[in-house]
């Protein structure tokens, strides 16, 4: 059985991404996400370097490596051509993979992802479709994107919008054959495998580890 160390290092963007961390700390200083949330990429490049397996388990286990907002401004700032950003994008997956994402709240919110985003791709076409996003899961809304989504069909055509019509135009109605090829692009890059897997691992998790809370 491959380990997770093995898993880590064959990944391209793992390779891309960390050189030689000597702790500097400016990955953590540039890092938006860092000023708002216990979140500290310098401590996650630090962690992975010690190459220790259980060390790893607990970083995919953690809450820390969903905070990223992957706008890889650590890429721009690095004396040592490292991206932190990458390294995290590998970490997820490898959580997703093994399914130790469900040990954390914000590891848990990729089922949600998967089935709007995941879904809304395969069936519509677009990452985020109106039809496709319940307002109930979205607060910070406010009352203004349920209105939008109760008033779709007369709304989206005054801001030029062919709403889930054929033709032309955002929002429309996309063709079977495109919806085909984006399902046989999901298919051959792992993303259905990976769908999967996070059904299969939430599944197995259960209620000791899934609340109502998680997904709002």
């Amino acid at each position: 059985m491959t380990s997770l160390l093995n898993e880590l290092r064959s990944d391209i963007r793992f390779v891309e991404g960390l050189n030689a961390c000597m702790s500097c700390g400016v990955c953590t200083a540039i890092c938006p996400a860092a000023a708002y949330f216990d979140y500290d990429p310098r401590k996650i490049c630090l962690e992975v370097q010690s190459a220790d397996e259980n060390t790893l388990k607990d970083i995919l286990s953690s809450e820390e490596i969903w905070m990223c907002g992957q706008c890889l401004s650590c890429k721009t700032r690095c004396p040592r051509g490292n991206t932190p950003g990458y390294v995290i994008q590998v970490l997820r997956r490898l959580s997703q993979e093994s399914g130790l994402f469900v040990n954390s709240r914000l590891g848990r919110q990729q089922l949600q992802i998967k089935r709007t985003i995941g879904h809304s791709i395969l069936e519509t076409g677009y990452c985020v479709h109106p039809r496709l996003v319940k307002p109930e899961l979205h607060p910070e809304q406010g009352p203004v994107w349920q209105w939008a989504v109760d008033n779709g069909e007369k709304l989206f055509p005054h801001l030029g919008s062919n709403y889930y019509k054929p033709g032309n135009g955002g929002v429309r109605q996309m063709d079977s054959e495109t919806l085909a090829e984006l399902r046989r692009i999901f298919e051959e890059t792992g993303a259905i495998r990976l769908f999967e897997k996070i059904e299969k691992a939430m599944e197995t998790a259960g209620s000791e580890v899934v609340s109502a809370s998680d997904f709002k």
